[in-house]
């Protein structure tokens, strides 16, 4: 069960990473397409963050602690670091970088779903294939965005 309760903390880590940063794109997204790529990044962001409780309540019905600091989501999640804190990149940038991180999450979750099956905790498990198939939708959005952008 351990190992189960640390992979939830990795994809509430995960899921706050890249909602953070669309939020952080939605913000400061600018360009001729601007009111396109800032509701899309809207609609990205408030589908993930509204992930963020369930997963930290899935860790505690584990019998875990949830993380609740920056320097602990860090530490756990598997989304590489960029720049993005320190600069505000291109419109093309920030979805590339999006859809890329995406595909961490998508991981992280199908990680943890074979281990929520494996553990019989199938609220869980049920969660983790609906986050996957957003996640799945949050990839094709981005993907045809940047075939509209190149």
């Amino acid at each position: 069960m351990e190992e189960l309760i640390e992979c939830t903390k990795r994809t509430l880590a995960d899921t706050f990473a890249f909602y953070l940063k669309a939020h952080y794109f939605h913000w400061n997204i600018e360009g001729p397409d601007f009111f396109q790529y800032h509701k899309m990044l809207e609609g990205i962001y408030e589908d993930v963050y509204g992930a963020v409780d369930p997963l930290a309540e899935f860790i505690r019905t584990l019998s875990g602690y949830a993380p609740g600091s920056f320097a602990r989501y860090m530490e756990l999640s598997t989304i590489p670091q960029g720049d993005e804190e320190d600069t505000v990149p291109s419109p093309i940038a920030m979805i590339t970088r999006l859809e890329l991180d995406n595909q961490f999450v998508i991981a992280s979750i199908e990680r943890c779903y074979e281990l929520a099956e494996q553990n019989h905790e199938h609220g869980l498990s049920n969660f983790l294939a609906e986050r996957e198939g957003q996640h799945k939708k949050h990839r094709w959005f981005l993907r045809a965005t940047l075939n509209k952008m190149n």
